[in-house]
């Protein structure tokens, strides 16, 4: 994997962010954000929750972290609602209004890496960044596909390969329309599903422990990744894992504040935030 130079992000004068449990909808502050897996032109894409996410967000840095349009999704149908558009609409926004978006693309976007150290108008595309928090701690900041060279592909195959996910989406699909007739605040069916299927635990543990060794062989306090769809915040053997999720079924987002604190969020039609939780190596927990 290609090393990049460490960037630092200088924090301003604002006052750090305090967020609540269910706050109201109105602006999230923080030093820096990071969501990945939107997967733009794809049926279940949430751009609805996403465009609300990000009118509500006010930051110095914004990580796209990989995955951002499905091209694998485009490639088999073409298909570019309104909200797509308006969420790439309001990401420009945000660059050209003082956030510094920076875009490090994923496997489902992989032509956007031929384009890496250049700018796509105003966002930067990066192959992978290092990030330093406020407190001093120093991130890799990667999108995560080169982790599956680690993974049993038994298991991905089984439990993320199109057929079996596609099937876990028109689920999870079917079962919020329903919850929103029965006025049920959305809930993703998928990861209560994924939780509870060995194979996929066992993948999903297995990715968490190689980007961790690969941050602690790298020399870095922790990692940032999306990939999976599985969003997490864990610590393990002083090394964070940090895991944005995905904007298709957990609707989640990690924010750093002006200290250096870090909260995953999940925000659609309610506002749920958690704290990292510590794990030790052979009991990992995800929050």
């Amino acid at each position: 994997m290609t090393k990049m130079t460490a960037s630092d992000q200088s924090a301003n004068n604002r006052p750090p962010s305090s967020p609540d449990s269910n706050p109201p909808a109105s602006l999230i502050k923080g030093r820096t954000i990071w969501i990945s897996d939107i997967h733009l032109g794809y049926r279940d894409c949430k751009a609805e929750y996403l465009l609300e996410f990000l009118d509500n967000i006010n930051c110095d840095t914004l990580y796209l972290v990989g995955d951002i349009i499905d091209m694998w999704a485009l490639k088999r149908k073409f298909r570019w609602p309104q909200q797509h558009y308006q969420v790439m609409l309001k990401l420009y926004e945000l660059a050209n209004s003082g956030t510094r978006v920076i875009y490090v693309p994923g496997n489902h976007d992989e032509p956007m890496r031929r384009f890496c150290g250049n700018f796509f108008g105003p966002i930067e595309i990066i192959e992978e960044h290092v990030y330093t928090c406020a407190n001093g701690k120093r991130y890799l900041i990667m999108h995560g596909d080169a982790m599956d060279a680690y993974i049993n592909l038994s298991h991905l195959t089984r439990f993320f390969g199109d057929i079996g996910y596609n099937l876990l989406l028109f689920i999870n699909r079917w079962a919020n329309r329903w919850r929103k007739w029965m006025g049920q605040p959305y809930f993703s069916l998928a990861r209560l599903i994924k939780e509870n299927i060995k194979g996929a635990k066992d993948a999903i543990e297995t990715y968490q422990n190689e980007a961790m060794d690969e941050a602690r062989r790298r020399g870095f306090d922790g990692v940032i990744c999306g990939h999976i769809h599985y969003p997490a915040m864990l610590e393990q053997e002083g090394i964070r894992y940090c895991n944005t999720g995905d904007w298709i079924e957990s609707c989640t987002a990690i924010v750093e504040d002006f200290s250096g604190e870090m909260r995953l969020l999940h925000y659609s039609d309610q506002v749920e935030w958690q704290r990292q939780q510590v794990a030790s190596k052979d009991t990992a927990q995800a929050a």
